[in-house]
């Protein structure tokens, strides 16, 4: 019996690689689409011999992404950037692209395809980022109707970019921030909250979606079972990376300069050729984003569609954060254990 084919777009890319994990472990052939194909080369053990394959393509390249999907039985399309740079710009890569994927898939004859949207999405969303993540859903519907669209909140794992950069910072500062507009030792003064989602729950539900067709043509909010303030997330990264920095609460106003100086730094970046997202200094549609949280509004189904029990970030955080812990901190947990 000849195998299916699944094509993934951003296969190699943080929620990507576990999608193609599971996808090969369900016995899917997997064509990973990436620009550079030998970074994604690390995934070729993720399936037996010549079950991983791989295709230079780019979503912004509707060539390339014609030749990526053809023979497809299912299309999913991770891709996304966080940052509104360049030729990979918002509209470029969650518009443009997210068209060219469904518009080719439904010509390929694909029965499937996923779309990978993200919670807030909306076309009057004060965020460049939602209102295009909003108008990518609208284009993918348009051409490929039965698609089935996925909007995760913050998705944390050992890749993920939101707690190792907390990490990171209390790795080299001598304190841990947060933003608030409210008074930061308040209850109600924690900060932004959010429904964060474990990538291993988000490729699961993937996966189904591609296997069952009673996911087809349906959007779905993803989210953990617990909503975490930003004070929460910090204190969850000073416990684990033990290094005992001072928590501060400060207005957003004290994250504006930094946005400004990060957005001229990535616009200089961008055109010598560096990649953009190695600077930590959040853009201030990012910040306008962080003040929104990112909670499951409770009108679409989730996980439980799926039969997942949401994985905690308590039970997983613990093992990719230590290592930002110090030698000598490491060293009294061993000899503790003896």
């Amino acid at each position: 019996m000849t195998q299916k084919l699944a094509v993934v777009f951003g296969g190699s890319g943080f929620i990507g690689r576990y999608v193609v994990r599971q996808l090969a472990a369900a016995g899917w052939r997997v064509r990973i689409a990436v620009r550079d194909t030998r970074k994604a080369q690390f995934l070729k053990p993720a399936g037996d011999l010549g079950q991983i394959s791989f295709i230079p393509a780019s979503v912004t390249d509707p060539v390339s992404v014609a030749a990526a999907v053809h023979g497809a039985d299912a299309v999913i399309n991770l891709v996304g950037v966080l940052f509104d740079v360049g030729k990979r710009s918002f509209k470029a890569m969650h518009v443009t692209g997210a068209a060219n994927v469904a518009q080719a898939a439904m010509i390929a004859g694909a029965k499937t395809l996923i779309h990978m949207s993200a919670l807030g999405a909306d076309a009057k969303s004060e965020t460049a980022y939602a209102r295009s993540k909003a108008e990518g859903e609208a284009a993918v519907r348009s051409a490929f109707p039965n698609a089935t669209i996925f909007r995760p909140s913050v998705v944390f794992g050992p890749e993920d970019s939101f707690f190792n950069l907390y990490g990171l910072v209390a790795q080299v500062s001598p304190f841990l921030p947060f933003f608030t507009n409210a008074n930061p030792h308040a209850p109600e003064g924690g900060g932004s909250k959010f429904q964060l989602v474990y990538v291993g729950d988000v490729a699961t539900a993937i996966v189904q979606a591609v296997t069952d067709a009673r996911h087809a043509g349906k959007t779905y909010e993803l989210g953990g079972g617990r909503v975490y303030t930003m004070r929460d997330v910090v204190q969850i990264v000073n416990r684990e990376t033990m290094r005992n920095r001072k928590i501060i609460g400060l207005p957003y106003i004290f994250a504006l300069p930094g946005a400004y100086i990060g957005a001229a730094v990535r616009s200089l970046m961008a055109l010598v050729g560096l990649p953009v997202d190695l600077l930590m200094f959040p853009t201030t549609d990012q910040l306008k984003l962080l003040k929104a949280g990112s909670v499951l509004t409770g009108n679409l189904p989730g996980l439980e569609a799926f039969g997942i029990e949401p994985t905690v970030a308590e039970t997983v955080v613990p093992m990719y954060l230590k290592r930002f812990r110090a030698i000598q901190q490491n060293k009294k947990l061993r000899v503790a254990a003896r």
